[in-house]
């Protein structure tokens, strides 16, 4: 028979203690648990492939890596952990997610975003980078207003600048030759831009590029070899054969826009993302 232990109030709250926090670890959700350790896992060794896999991204996010190839560009484009590198208009933050802990503790991340205070995506992304501080607190914020005001950092101090499917944009707008002419002043001589894109066919206009959001390859590499970088690399890391540009809705068609909700959907779902080009250019040095 076992007779119950007399223990002293101070024992008694200790052993309640005990079994609260027992009890605690038994219920939390396994993500919990998980995110808690992962962020010690974020440091000077680091790799892609864990920030690729780490819970601080979310299933949706990490379920278009099967379109983006994150690592395989990223490493196209020569990023290491010391360098300084610039995100042009970042979105909704998809690539931040990745570039932000990989250079948090030897390089520095400096993002584009716009100054108007009255833009909700501006405002969005601002929320979001202070709603992470623990992934995104280092992340420094450019505010830009194209054209007219298109600083990005201090001239010949960086080491890399990407940018993602956003040149279409850029061309519509009308002020593709002032970020180009930005991004230039801003790298280091031997600097490196790298590019990702949507993909026009052959001998598309120029019209017809604004209106369905797909580039000419060689347009985008004589507009940007234009600014005085140099094409050193193309890459079919993003190239996608089942994408036969011609939907109704151009490029948006497709996911993860899925502009035409639920006409044709199973059918833009299987052939996936957009045909991207992925391109690297080198900012010559001084003879």
């Amino acid at each position: 028979m076992k007779f119950a232990q007399n223990l002293t109030p101070r024992q008694g709250l200790l052993k309640a203690l005990t079994l609260a926090i027992l009890v605690l670890a038994s219920v939390m959700p396994p993500t919990v648990l998980a995110n808690e350790s992962e962020k010690a896992t974020f440091n000077s060794t680091t790799t892609l492939q864990t920030i690729l896999t780490s819970s601080h991204r979310s299933v949706a996010n990490r379920d278009r890596d099967k379109y983006r190839h994150p690592a395989q560009t990223l490493e196209f484009f020569g990023l290491r952990p010391n360098m300084t590198v610039v995100e042009l208009w970042p979105g909704g933050g998809w690539y931040t997610e990745i570039l932000a802990p990989f250079l948090a503790a030897k390089g520095q991340l400096i993002v584009t975003n716009f100054a108007s205070s009255t833009s909700k995506p501006a405002l969005a992304f601002q929320e979001k980078l202070a709603a992470n501080p623990e992934i995104l607190g280092k992340v420094k914020v450019a505010q830009i207003n194209p054209p007219n005001e298109l600083t990005l950092a201090p001239d010949n101090s960086i080491d890399l600048v990407v940018t993602f499917r956003n040149i279409h944009n850029w061309v519509k707008a009308g002020y593709d030759e002032q970020v180009y002419a930005a991004v230039y002043k801003a790298l280091k001589p031997g600097g490196i831009l790298g590019v990702e894109e949507h993909r026009a066919k052959p001998g598309t206009s120029l019209e017809e590029s604004i209106k369905t959001g797909y580039m000419s390859l060689d347009g985008v590499i004589a507009a940007v070899e234009k600014a005085g970088f140099k094409l050193v690399g193309k890459s079919e890391i993003n190239a996608n054969p089942k994408d036969t540009k011609d939907y109704p809705g151009g490029v948006w068609t497709l996911p993860p826009t899925l502009s035409q909700g639920q006409k044709d959907r199973q059918r833009f779902l299987t052939i996936g993302e957009s045909d991207r080009m992925t391109l690297k250019f080198i900012k010559p040095k001084a003879p």
